[in-house]
């Protein structure tokens, strides 16, 4: 099973993708999306929109997960932030691959085992788990991030109906 994991923004938009095997999680790629901040939202927003829709077309994740809406530092960055994260939507809609949603609390904790880890921590422990050799940019990090936290949700939610027969 391939995970993409979406970090949604409108200036960088993260993404990484895994596949979910048996033993572990293994890397597939990962990357920035960064269109000008020069540019006028909406098109930043279609820059976003048509490299998200290139990266699944190309690679056929069977699920998304992305990063649930936060407090955001001012109502502008909110706004942003729900467009940015209204196109991923969009683009798991548009492409029909099932969606799921974590807030960055849930993923710290998956990931680190603290939910209240710094970003240095969500970095480092995502490298070992996917024995990654060389720095991942931070956005892409947290995409890897996401899709860690939705395969660990997966096979926990696994473990817990295989238990249950």
């Amino acid at each position: 099973m391939k995970i993409l994991g979406i970090d949604p923004g409108s200036i960088r938009c993260g993404y990484g993708l895994i596949e979910l095997r048996p033993q572990r999680a293994s890397y597939i790629t990962s990357g920035t999306l960064s269109p000008s901040p020069a540019k006028p939202l909406h098109e930043r927003l279609r820059y976003i929109y048509e490299g998200l829709t290139a990266v699944i077309r190309d690679n056929k994740p069977d699920h998304i997960a992305v990063e649930k809406m936060f407090y955001a530092k001012s109502v502008r960055a909110a706004m942003s932030l729900g467009y940015a994260r209204g196109i991923v939507l969009l683009a798991a809609a548009a492409e029909q691959i099932s969606l799921s949603e974590y807030s960055a609390l849930e993923v710290k904790k998956s990931v680190v085992g603290y939910g209240r880890a710094e970003k240095q921590q969500v970095q480092k422990m995502v490298s070992l788990i996917l024995d990654l050799k060389g720095a991942l940019a931070p956005d892409s990090a947290d995409a890897l991030a996401l899709a860690l936290c939705c395969a660990n949700t997966i096979k926990f939610n696994n473990a817990v109906r295989n238990s249950n027969r």
